[in-house]
């Protein structure tokens, strides 16, 4: 079935799996995880990546960057002139200007600041960032990110690193109908029927994080969630039958001799 590719910020990928770089019991395990997901795209928590100069060693060491787009993240951020800072000291490092931006409202449910969200994307698009907000379930609020030059928006199913799945599925639907730029999933996923859910649903994307590397078998898991995420793309694609309350028969009953005693 014919598919076009996943466009951020100026960039074409053919998956439609972020995966990130955190939790992993090893460096070696996340690069064996990351290269099973088949990701093109890893994000990094810019707090987490050592720079030129400080002579530690880094996740980077790990990651090979000519293969694997780095999307920088603002993890840990809770102000939007924290946020803010955080992007530029990432492209300054050379982590590029595509972005994931984070402004943190509350520290035990890590739901984002809404309103520190929305100023740190006006500032950031205003400087050539290329910015993918995570932000609530919430319509609206994705409507004005992308009227603020949010190249995507990147609602939570639910809780980060809570495993729940889309707890609202109907709000990611009035979502994608709300905004034209790409809806990213982000938050929440716990298996692959999660990720399969979030892209029956008509999202374009999935990003995950602890559902990989906090799995048993991470690298198992990898490759469960790049199948789940191809295979709910292609059902969404493919169109599911109707909802019905009751019974259709599937094989046809007109043409059966009726027989008679």
């Amino acid at each position: 079935m014919y598919d076009t590719s996943l466009w951020l910020g100026g960039k074409e990928f053919k998956s439609r799996l972020i995966v990130g770089t955190g939790k992993y019991p090893s460096f070696e395990n996340m690069r064996e995880a990351i290269e099973a997901s088949g990701a093109e795209m890893v994000t990094v928590a810019v707090r987490r990546v050592s720079l030129p100069g400080q002579g530690e060693s880094s996740l980077l060491d790990y990651i090979d960057t000519q293969r694997y787009v780095l999307l920088p993240n603002t993890a840990g951020c809770y102000t939007a002139d924290e946020a803010v800072r955080t992007c530029y000291l990432a492209r300054e490092a050379g982590l590029g200007s595509l972005v994931k931006l984070e402004v943190i409202g509350d520290s035990r449910t890590l739901f984002p600041d809404v309103i520190g969200l929305l100023e740190a994307t006006r500032t950031l698009s205003r400087e050539g960032f290329s910015v993918l907000p995570y932000t609530n379930d919430d319509p609206i609020m994705a409507k004005k990110l992308e009227d603020a030059g949010a190249a995507a928006v990147m609602p939570l199913g639910a809780p980060i690193g809570s495993g729940l799945g889309i707890r609202n599925p109907y709000n990611i639907k009035l979502i994608l109908e709300a905004v034209t730029v790409p809806v990213i999933v982000d938050a929440g996923v716990g298996t692959a029927s999660d990720a399969a859910i979030a892209m029956e649903l008509g999202a374009d994307g999935v990003l995950m994080n602890t559902a990989i590397a906090g799995a048993k078998d991470p690298v198992a898991m990898a490759t469960a969630m790049k199948l789940a995420v191809e295979a709910g793309r292609l059902a969404f694609k493919a169109g599911r039958i109707g909802k019905k309350l009751y019974a259709t028969a599937s094989s046809p009953i007109e043409g059966v001799p009726e027989w008679t005693s």
